[in-house]
């Protein structure tokens, strides 16, 4: 897999911005619309997350259980494992190397970040216990926590963060780590193979690691303090330029996290034991396990298969749920944005009236709104609704209006056919969707159809039960249009990143890029409020993706399981070492 190609999001810092949030809506163990591959957690500057556990379907916080005596004997009897389910993962569980966003659940409860982030969005102490940031906000300067240790027992120093950060700039990197655009002074050097080693880059103490920039980012601190990698482990066979090597270590990583892997059966579940070395203590519960097998997750819940699940906001979710007895219920707003990726390297979709016309001529409220019994709202920017950047001011709603659609596609010269559908230069106007199998997409399908058969276009779906079979037919660039959904996003400069960094292939907007940068050039919020505005009108009216829906969930779980939180930008994994069973 081409890592850029396909990843929306980078795994920079992956503080499991997705971790135990795949079940869905319709019960199936897998992303509601598709998560696109890896996630980045990157600080704002000033985020605040407010509203992002707000009132959901008359519910406004944690409703417990009712009856724990209803709690099923399958449960009762796992004294010391807890259960989630998750889509399969590929097994490339090394940080900064994902092929998907599973991947990435997976290895952010082997891994702790330099630096995390809290339910606000704003940065705490990882493994690094603090850090200093120079006037110019040029350089960052690092301080580990004593007696770090992976979880194989060696020990954790500013020697392997700065062999991470070298690794990301070798040439043969092609994955998703925003590391080297933040610009390290002699990254690029490195990377042409003009010196050997990162001139930026200063380690002091086996404890202390400064690193200078070439210019400010607000990102930087968390980007910089994302997941460390042995060096002893990772780079015993490192040799600049060679990084097929590390395929090889991909299933048995040598992390610094809670928990270290036990056990992957692809298909089938992933199986953890607590970290002995894990440097805030071993985790209350000795093992975790994620159920990746297919299968309907309503029934994993009621027969107490699984011990967590997320749900559509749907009231007739939460009746049911309630009607249990044994799970807890938690309202939840994600930071995430549904979205249908475009082929812009079809000549059809490169044409701003076609993209336009699409998003005028599909009912989006119906499919994600109204057949979600209001668990949901129409996305027009690529930012939450919990963001502080988010805005409505001068975004177009594209409400539905087949009319308008119709207006658009004449204007850029399809013409109707005698079969109804249109045509331009001898070529019929058809539309080769990918989607994953769930109830959200069969119901996207069902409308989507009549809606463009209404405007003239020939749609033609397919569906892939198996996530990983629809991303490498996305990679393989036979399709149109595509359903995704993104990561957790903590910054807004996360949600905007594909449409500056190539990974939407055939899209390259200077004005973008400048926005994007302008944005970052910054620690002030009001200057960054008003540079993503401008940037979020300009994606808003070219649409180089068509933006669906945020979602609205609610978390069900074991009411056994005691200590559980959860962060709209890290999702439950900050609070999982400290879950407990009583």
């Amino acid at each position: 897999m081409e890592k850029k190609g396909i990843t929306i999001l980078t795994a920079v810092v992956l503080l499991s911005s997705l971790v135990l949030s795949a079940c869905t809506d319709d019960g199936k163990n897998s992303a509601n619309q598709g998560t696109k591959p890896a996630a980045v957690t990157t600080n704002s500057g000033g985020t605040s997350a407010e509203g992002s556990t707000q009132q959901t379907a008359g519910l406004t916080g944690l409703v417990t259980a009712s009856d724990l005596s209803k709690l099923p004997d399958v449960a009762k009897k796992r004294t010391d494992t807890i259960i989630v389910g998750l889509t399969d993962p590929s097994g490339a569980f090394t940080p900064y190397f994902h092929q998907s966003g599973y991947d990435g659940n997976v290895s952010s409860l082997l891994f702790t970040p330099l630096v995390t982030v809290d339910d606000k969005g704003l940065p705490v102490a990882g493994l690094a216990e603090k850090w200093e940031i120079s006037s110019d906000q040029l350089t960052y300067t690092f301080h580990l926590r004593k007696d770090l240790k992976f979880s194989d027992g060696s020990p954790l120093t500013a020697d392997d963060v700065a062999f991470t950060w070298t690794l990301l700039h070798d040439k043969a990197y092609d994955g998703d780590a925003q590391i080297p655009t933040l610009h390290i002074q002699g990254g690029e050097d490195y990377k042409a193979g003009k010196a050997d080693h990162i001139t930026g880059i200063t380690i002091k103490d086996p404890q202390t690691i400064s690193v200078k920039l070439e210019e400010p980012n607000a990102t930087a601190l968390v980007i910089l303090g994302g997941d460390v990698l042995s060096k002893a482990y990772y780079g015993k066979d490192y040799k600049f330029g060679q990084l097929d090597y590390i395929k090889k270590l991909h299933e048995k990583p040598v992390g610094n996290g809670p928990y270290v892997l036990e056990k992957f059966i692809p298909g089938q579940e992933v199986r953890y034991v607590a970290n002995e070395h894990y440097f805030a203590g071993k985790p209350k519960t000795e093992h975790f396990i994620y159920k990746t097998s297919e299968g309907d997750t309503w029934q994993y819940l009621e027969t107490g298969e699984v011990d967590y699940a997320s749900f559509s906001a749907t009231q007739e979710n939460i009746d049911k749920l309630k009607s249990m007895g044994f799970i807890n219920i938690l309202p939840y707003t994600p930071s995430t944005y549904g979205y249908l990726q475009l082929n812009l390297e079809h000549e059809l979709l490169k044409d701003k009236q076609v993209r336009q016309a699409l998003t005028y001529g599909l009912d989006r409220k119906s499919i994600y709104v109204d057949a979600n019994q209001g668990a949901g709202q129409v996305a027009n920017i690529p930012a939450s609704p919990i963001s502080w950047a988010y805005t409505e001011d001068g975004i177009n709603s594209y409400d539905y209006n087949p009319d308008k659609a119709n207006e658009l596609l004449d204007k850029a010269g399809w013409t109707k056919g005698a079969d109804g559908i249109r045509e331009k230069d001898g070529k019929k106007l058809t539309i080769h969707f990918l989607g994953s199998k769930n109830a959200q997409i069969d119901i996207f399908i069902a409308v989507a159809k009549e809606n463009f058969s209404a405007i003239g276009v020939d749609f033609q779906p397919e569906v892939f039960a198996d996530f990983n079979a629809l991303v490498s037919k996305v990679e393989g660039g036979d399709y149109d249009i595509a359903s995704f959904s993104t990561p957790m996003l903590t910054d807004p400069s996360d949600g905007v990143l594909q449409f500056v960094d190539g990974e939407i292939k055939g899209y390259d907007n200077p004005k973008v890029k400048e926005l994007y940068n302008k944005a970052l050039a910054t620690t002030d919020i009001e200057q960054r409020k008003t540079a993503y505005k401008e940037l979020f009108q300009l994606l808003n009216d070219e649409l180089p993706v068509i933006f669906t829906s945020y979602k609205k969930t609610v978390y069900a779980y074991n009411g056994r399981i005691e200590n559980l939180t959860v962060s709209p930008f890290t999702g439950l994994s900050s609070s999982l070492p400290n879950w407990s069973l009583k």
